[in-house]
């Protein structure tokens, strides 16, 4: 008859073989890293008291296979976790009497590459630790790869792919090819390296740190794992960072250590120990799993108990409303705490949360908040019916067995995130202080409805200081930021408006012809629009169809109760009108490539994206790169203008 035990070490392996394949192959999370490795050291001592272990035990497994979308090759020698502990002295008790490298365990994504003749012909991800995903073409476009080396024998090593938490809060408010933010840094790291298109992972700044040296040719590294080190370094590698230790000297780094993860842009989920001898340290062996020559260190979470205040519910662009817990604010890790993630319903439920609850809070990596227990577990939570951000009804999906919240509504505000900051950008109206991960924020409070709340974000004043990341400082900031923004040009606030096909150029052009005159422009007939010169029936329609809207006007007229509309200077003469533009490269002579775009466009010019058969010039200071849009300027015959050269045509 199956034991208590048996049935839940089934019962473990299940959760976490669940979980594992969500975060490895699907890149979400269903259950925090704590709960995974509570769960984990239960199984594992639950093996060693009945001497049993399962056929689908985590603990023999290495990971999971690799998805079909790229080609699979099987590393020429298997990768193996590490066998791992919180505690310090079993991680002295390993060191010994050895000289040991004591290094980051970075968090991201293992690539193991390969160079022939000093090329790098090969990148290979860590797959199941047999099999992986065949990834050279991404490779080759990380932030810091060595695409030629020195050495021209053949060279197999291995290193994390990551990208910084500065690079990851920058994409996650930019990009546009994902239906929702990424929660951490690995998550984005591995989404970016397995991607089809290399452009992508070009874009999101990954860097790659060697962290092992599987073998070269015919190099003598004098049986010191800190000699492939600093050859990798010589050869052009960046090397995880490392210090030698004894078991005498341990406590010495593990102090830099612990001080240096609070203060590091890149994600660190603890260190690894690797012996220094590599004849001592291969001559150990291996087990099942783990490797002998080194042992993995994970940070012990420093643990708050506290009380749960109230869950803030987030709505976010896709939909999506994320539960936020708002608990009595704890030092953890040095700073002050008083919010975490709960990520989804599924994860909620599980914490059976209520109002009141008391729990415990840690950083997850000693950086993101998290809910470590819940003490009480009172479950007196109401999922709300109606979106915070615009009020209709909301409705629970379940989505690979993880449900979520999402509001209903087509039109909500917090789906139009793209508009709002649009319409804060530098070319429309320009108001600094509003990064699209603050008006998120804002949408999701109730704050802001449509373009005219904007300006009337003053009276959230107590709310908006209190806010995390905020303060005093930034509130002034954005007040005087505002005021600076209600001088602008009509042609900016059209832009502003978001409707499709206008860009700033189109703008300005309607308002040239217009003279500048809203009533004017609101009141426009499709064929009167259509017939300006450069605008045609697309624009046309899509200015005539947004003035149509009651709704579209009743906002409009809502902005412009707090704008001061000041007409543009025209030059006297317009010597590019009727002239296309593309400029490209770095600029010089102007304050950047907008500042550039915008004198043309008041010379009566028009600036496009690509380079075209309608294209009079490309504006590019590097006028013999090999860059895609001087090759197509070449192809079709169009002059390739320095920046000076272009001063001259326009007379200056």
């Amino acid at each position: 008859m199956e034991t208590a035990a048996i049935r839940r070490m089934k019962e473990l392996a299940q959760k976490l073989d669940k979980a594992a394949k969500a975060y490895y192959q699907e890149d979400t999370e269903i259950i925090s890293n704590r709960e995974y490795d509570q769960m984990y050291d239960e199984l594992q001592a639950l093996e060693k008291e009945t001497g049993t272990v399962l056929a689908n035990s985590p603990t023999i497994s290495v990971g999971y296979e690799a998805v079909e979308q790229l080609p699979k090759e099987e590393h020429e020698t298997p990768m193996l976790s590490l066998d791992k502990t919180k505690d310090r002295e079993v991680l002295r008790e390993f060191i010994g009497e050895h000289q040991t490298l004591l290094s980051w365990k970075l968090d991201g994504l293992t690539v193991v590459l390969t160079y022939e003749n000093g090329e790098l012909v090969k990148a290979v991800t860590r797959g199941n630790g047999v099999v992986g995903e065949v990834v050279t073409n991404n490779a080759r476009v990380f932030k810091n790869i060595p695409l030629k080396i020195p050495y021209q024998g053949r060279l197999v090593l291995r290193g994390e792919a990551i990208i910084t938490y500065s690079d990851f809060q920058r994409i996650n408010e930019s990009i546009e090819d994902v239906d929702a933010k990424y929660k951490n840094p690995r998550n984005l790291c591995s989404g970016s390296v397995r991607q089809l298109n290399n452009e992508i992972t070009a874009r999101r700044n990954v860097r790659f740190y060697a962290f092992a040296l599987v073998s070269a040719e015919n190099v003598d590294f004098g049986n010191s794992r800190a000699f492939q080190f600093q050859w990798l370094k010589e050869q052009g590698f960046d090397v995880v960072e490392y210090q030698m230790v004894t078991a005498e000297t341990l406590d010495e780094a593990m102090e830099y250590f612990s001080t240096a993860i609070s203060q590091n842009d890149f994600p660190s989920d603890g260190l690894v120990a690797l012996y220094d001898d590599i004849v001592y340290g291969d001559s150990l062996g291996r087990t099942a799993k783990f490797p002998r020559n080194a042992f993995a260190f994970k940070w012990a979470d420093e643990i708050r108990e506290t009380h749960l205040q109230k869950i803030e519910w987030s709505p976010s662009r896709t939909g999506l409303i994320n539960p936020v817990a708002v608990f009595e604010p704890v030092e953890l890790e040095g700073t002050t705490v008083s919010r975490a993630s709960v990520h989804n319903i599924s994860i909620m439920k599980e914490l059976e949360l209520g109002i009141g609850d008391n729990i415990t809070v840690y950083k997850a990596n000693m950086i993101i908040p998290q809910i470590a227990e819940n003490l009480t577990r009172s479950s007196n939570l109401e999922i709300p019916v109606a979106c915070p951000a615009c009020g209709h009804a909301t409705e629970i999906r379940k989505v690979n067995e993880v449900e979520a919240l999402y509001c209903t509504n087509p039109d909500c505000a917090a789906k139009k995130i793209k508009s709002f900051a649009l319409f804060v950008s530098r070319d429309a109206m320009n108001i600094d202080g509003l990064s699209e991960a603050t008006l998120e924020k804002f949408i999701a409070r109730g704050f802001i409805h449509d373009f005219g709340d904007i300006f009337e974000i003053g009276k959230h004043r107590d709310e908006i200081v209190a806010m995390e990341g905020f303060g005093e400082k930034s509130f002034e900031n954005l007040m005087v930021n505002l005021e600076k923004a209600k001088e602008t040009t009509l042609a900016k606030v059209i832009y502003s408006l978001g409707i499709a096909n206008i860009g700033l150029a189109n703008a300005k052009v309607i308002c040239r012809h217009f003279d500048d005159d809203l009533e004017q422009i609101r009141h426009a007939s499709e064929e009167e629009v259509s017939e300006i010169d450069t605008i045609g029936p697309v624009i046309a329609r899509s200015l005539t169809e947004y003035f149509a809207s009651e709704e579209n006007n009743r906002r409009l007229d809502h902005l412009m109760e707090y704008l001061n509309i000041k007409k543009e200077e025209k030059k006297e003469e317009q010597i590019f009108q009727g002239m296309n533009f593309v400029i490209t490269g770095s600029v010089e002579h102007f304050a950047n490539r907008a500042q550039a775009k915008e004198f043309i466009e008041s010379l009566g010019g028009k600036v496009t994206g690509s380079v075209t058969g309608k294209t009079n010039y490309l504006i590019n200071n590097d006028t013999t790169s090999n860059s895609s849009k001087n090759k197509k300027a070449k192809e079709l015959g169009i002059p390739i203008l320095s920046e000076e050269d272009f001063l001259k045509l326009a007379g200056q």
